[in-house]
């Protein structure tokens, strides 16, 4: 039976994030009455006065686990219009899967191309095209601490371009985001270095490709390739990214 690591976060009212989920919880006992009047019955009607349990999500769709389309980074890529998530192939979304771990880079820092292909050297691997790759912050674990959103290394635009020219579609990290975080970019950009505001997801205008956000676990992912990825997005109409329940799959 093939082993599964589950490489999401959980939607949860828990965490310190400035856009937070919001959830309704409709408990057993609370639906009779709510679904009870739509239907023309009423509570007592329920076996045990208890209904089925529901709940209502407001959720955006760049919260949580999620994979963004080429049209989040802008209205066009590679001269055509981009991709919203309902258009990204499904093939794109399962593949070899391939670890690299930086979690030894600082907050803020970014993660060069060069850094990229000595990671693959380390671990004697060469990227094929369809790989989904995997950048390791361990920036997950602190998911629920206030500041999360600044804590974590970002992937540089040169990085995102080789990956992009190995052939690679679709790319991911554990962190809050794929670039660097918000103050670092702001407080460089102020500084004149105008260029590295959102490098990489700015990139996307030239060369078409998708990145998730906020994987977790990849930690627990015990070898650095010979494992498929698993990252299928839900279906939303004409939207810029949707929600992922990531997985690595082993087959032992």
């Amino acid at each position: 039976m093939a082993r599964i690591i589950d490489l999401s976060v959980a939607v949860s009212l828990k965490g310190n994030l400035k856009v937070m989920p919001q959830i309704i919880y409709r408990r057993h006992e609370e639906t009779p009455g709510f679904f009870g009047e739509a239907v023309g019955l009423r509570p007592e009607d329920f076996p045990g006065g208890k209904y089925c349990a529901a709940e209502v999500v407001s959720l955006g769709t760049h919260n949580t686990t999620h994979l963004d389309a080429p049209y989040h980074f802008h209205p066009t890529s590679e001269g055509k219009p981009a991709k919203t998530i309902d258009q990204v192939p499904l093939e794109w979304c399962y593949g070899e899967g391939v670890v690299l771990d930086f979690h030894h880079k600082k907050k803020g820092e970014g993660i060069s191309a060069r850094e990229v292909q000595e990671a693959l050297r380390k671990i004697g691997y060469t990227l094929k095209p369809w790989d989904i790759v995997l950048i390791r912050t361990d920036v997950s674990k602190r998911y629920h601490e206030p500041g999360y959103e600044y804590l974590h290394p970002g992937m540089t635009r040169e990085a995102t371009r080789w990956l992009t020219e190995q052939g690679i579609k679709v790319m991911g990290t554990d962190a809050w985001g794929w670039d660097r975080p918000f103050d670092t970019m702001v407080a460089d950009f102020k500084a004149g270095k105008k260029e590295q505001l959102w490098e990489s997801h700015y990139f996307g205008k030239e060369k078409e490709y998708c990145h998730l956000e906020r994987l977790a676990n990849l930690d627990r992912i015990p070898r650095p390739f010979g494992f498929k990825v698993a990252a299928f997005p839900i279906k939303i109409e004409a939207a810029s990214a949707g929600w992922v329940r990531a997985v690595a799959i082993l087959e032992d």
